[in-house]
């Protein structure tokens, strides 16, 4: 499964559009692995500090992500949450850090190299801002896997094809500094009933491909627009393990983290975190 020399498969949640769900989807996809028995760290790299929040913390480190990207300090730097998920917390003014990262020699490829001297985790999952910027150049730059959610309105839509794309592209040039950009997933996120959503998810799936010159493979599995979400965040819980199953014809949140996980990770095991049979007709 692991495919880098660390020994941990990294995968960076991007977008440059804020509030479309990647600590969301950060937290979830690492509790669902870490209930499954695999070793999981989380990195907070957004001043917003949501990833550092979503779960309660129950060995506090001492710093976070400043030092663990400036001085590589990996001992200091990593808390313990309820999750069974490690994490690098957010602890930064993000003037400061996106400053260091822009006027430092290496700083897009710090975090890279500093991600590779770590190998007792199976994935490594990153969160990142809304906004381009020099830190989520790094971000972006230390993954083996991109993951991008796409909410399915307009101008989520566009902005997803002018920004993160152009991101990518802009990016590519790394690879002759020994960090090639990784492999871009979409997910359409927040997926509600309306005919405008469903027309443009259609839209979009057919464009991306074009705009992007196969850079993007957009996922088979949709996240769609639900309360659970909110609610196992306001409690702090993993939503596959708020909302296990469901009545109607929504699957449930845990069919969904697990489907999303099963898509991007196909060979990884997740019996242990799969409490039941899949749902009827999945």
């Amino acid at each position: 499964m692991n495919n880098t020399s660390s020994g941990s498969l990294i995968l960076t949640v991007c977008s440059t559009k804020g509030g479309v769900g990647k600590s969301t989807l950060t937290a979830n996809l690492g509790a669902l692995l870490a209930d499954a028995g695999h070793k999981v760290l989380l990195v907070d790299t957004d001043s917003q500090a949501t990833l550092s929040h979503y779960f309660p913390i129950e060995e506090p480190s001492k710093r976070g992500i400043a030092a663990f990207l400036t001085e590589g300090d990996i001992e200091s730097t990593v808390s313990r949450t309820a999750s069974g998920c490690d994490l690098i917390r957010s602890d930064h003014s993000l003037g400061e850090l996106q400053n260091w990262v822009l006027h430092t020699p290496d700083g897009r490829v710090r975090m890279k190299h500093t991600l590779s001297q770590i190998n007792w985790y199976d994935f490594v999952l990153i969160d990142t801002q809304g906004a381009v910027g020099p830190l989520q150049d790094a971000a972006v730059l230390a993954a083996d896997l991109l993951l991008s959610p796409i909410v399915p309105h307009a101008l989520s839509a566009r902005e997803f094809a002018r920004g993160t794309l152009a991101m990518i592209e802009r990016l590519k040039p790394m690879q002759y500094l020994g960090a090639p950009v990784g492999p871009l997933y979409g997910v359409i996120y927040k997926m509600d009933r309306t005919a405008e959503a469903s027309r443009i998810a259609g839209e979009f799936r057919k464009e991306s491909f074009a705009q992007s010159r196969g850079a993007i493979r957009i996922l088979e599995t949709v996240v769609p627009e639900s309360v659970s979400y909110r609610e196992a965040a306001t409690s702090q819980l993993p939503v596959h393990l708020y909302e296990k199953s469901r009545r109607g014809v929504m699957r449930s949140a845990r069919d969904v983290m697990v489907s999303l996980v099963r898509e991007l990770f196909p060979h990884v095991e997740l019996n242990a975190a799969i409490d039941g049979a899949p749902e009827d007709g999945q």
